[in-house]
């Protein structure tokens, strides 16, 4: 039986939680933590919250695999999950608030796809109620979100996984291994491009669509009347959603050159760059960007909307990777047997697979919670940078910026009342 848990006491909970008190949840050995594994042959119990875009694909892969049961769908727009749930079938349960379905002790773990201002706090919330986790990218809106998400992860014991897909495809593992065993000789810099964004565009605020829970839909950002160009695909150009091409699509090439510089324990020290942004419509985040974020290593990236994939430039050669694509200098590079490298990177042929196969073993995952903050912390950096429209320090130890206070003040962002960090 599902408990009945207000939306004020889960919010005390949570709050006491955090501030190091008692757990605000009962949670059952099928939830996997200290207590134990469950055997193997066992099937996982999972709730799915936001079943729209990546949610729904999300979904699909899930329905096709043996090891799991899906008991139960979330989102706060009733076509979507009243959808979802048939998708499902019997024995699924339909809900518009999160906190119910986490409130669940039969559910051992949950995807999270909600629009990307809503990643930190649902997560904070389900590893409070026991859940591991698999979460899109990015995976967070903000700094601070960035490094409370990863001491809760680690104090609650929960299995992570990133949503950042391309470190379980092949030709990035090829290409990332090669760099990181010196195969293109001592690697001085990458390119990183994808495209732009969108110039900007404007529509009449109106009613919300029947069905949608706009006030849910908004959360933690602040309270906007509903319009058509804030949801659903188009959040991720404003920034009290979402950080534009940036953080969508640079969550996945800069996680690249995280992983192949090495440089997932740490990140730039400096950044500088330009950017041009929407002078008319409601869209906030930037359209063209060219910007560059530098290590302590001397190794240089450059992130622009110019073109598209990753470059690592070296001593002896480059090698360029795309989904899909990999191209090497010397040409032989791309078929070259990894077998013998030094460094040998973890290789996962499905990420949804290596999370569940974590979620069974208790490891942590390919793309851990901690590399899923390291990479989304460098996309904060990128955006700021161009929004305070000059070079920035940057001290990866402490996560803040040398000596500059006005620029600290982005790494945090307020949440919207009854809604907290």
């Amino acid at each position: 039986m599902v408990k009945k848990l207000s939306r004020r006491t889960f919010l005390k909970q949570a709050g006491a939680a955090s501030a190091g008190l008692a757990l605000p949840f009962s949670v059952p050995a099928r939830a996997l933590g200290a207590a134990g594994k469950l055997p193997a042959n066992d099937r996982l119990s999972l709730g799915f919250i936001g079943v729209g875009g990546m949610g729904s694909a999300h979904l699909n892969w899930f329905l096709r695999h043996s090891g799991v049961e899906i008991l139960a769908v979330c989102d706060v727009d009733e076509k979507r999950r009243l959808a979802a749930c048939e998708k499902v079938g019997e024995g699924c349960a339909a809900y518009n608030d999160y906190r119910e379905l986490l409130d669940r002790d039969d559910i051992d773990a949950v995807v999270i796809a909600t629009p990307d201002h809503w990643h930190t706090l649902t997560a904070i919330h389900a590893c409070q109620a026991g859940k591991d986790i698999y979460c899109e990218k990015p995976l967070t809106l903000t700094i601070e979100e960035a490094d409370v998400l990863v001491e809760t992860v680690r104090r609650y014991g929960r299995i992570f996984q990133t949503g950042s897909q391309q470190r379980s495809s092949s030709e990035f593992h090829r290409a990332c291994t090669l760099v990181r065993n010196g195969r293109i000789g001592k690697v001085e810099s990458a390119q990183v491009g994808f495209g732009a964004g969108p110039d900007g565009d404007w529509a009449p605020d109106e009613q919300p669509p029947p069905g949608l829970d706009w006030d849910l839909w908004l959360g933690p950002a602040p309270k906007v009347p509903y319009n058509r160009l804030r949801h659903p695909y188009n959040f991720r150009w404003f920034w009290d959603y979402s950080g534009g091409k940036m953080t969508d699509w640079g969550a996945h090439h800069n996680d690249i050159v995280q992983w192949g510089f090495g440089m997932d324990g740490s990140g730039p020290v400096s950044i500088e760059g330009s950017a041009t942004f929407p002078t008319r419509g409601l869209y906030e985040t930037a359209m063209s960007f060219d910007v560059t974020y530098t290590y302590a290593t001397g190794q240089k990236a450059t992130c622009s909307n110019e073109w598209h994939g990753v470059k690592f430039i070296g001593s002896d050669g480059w090698i360029h990777v795309d989904r899909g694509f990999l191209q090497t200098e010397p040409k032989s590079l791309a078929q070259e047997p990894l077998g013998g490298c030094a460094i040998q990177l973890e290789k996962s042929s499905s990420h949804q697979q290596n999370w569940l196969d974590c979620v069974r073993t208790r490891r942590r995952p390919i793309c851990d919670v901690e590399i899923g903050a390291g990479s989304v912390i460098l996309c904060h950096l990128l955006n700021i940078a161009l929004r305070a429209r000059r070079r920035l320090q940057w001290d990866p130890g402490r996560h803040r910026f040398v000596n500059d206070s006005v620029a600290d003040r982005w790494i945090g962002k307020p949440y919207r009342a009854p809604w907290h960090l």
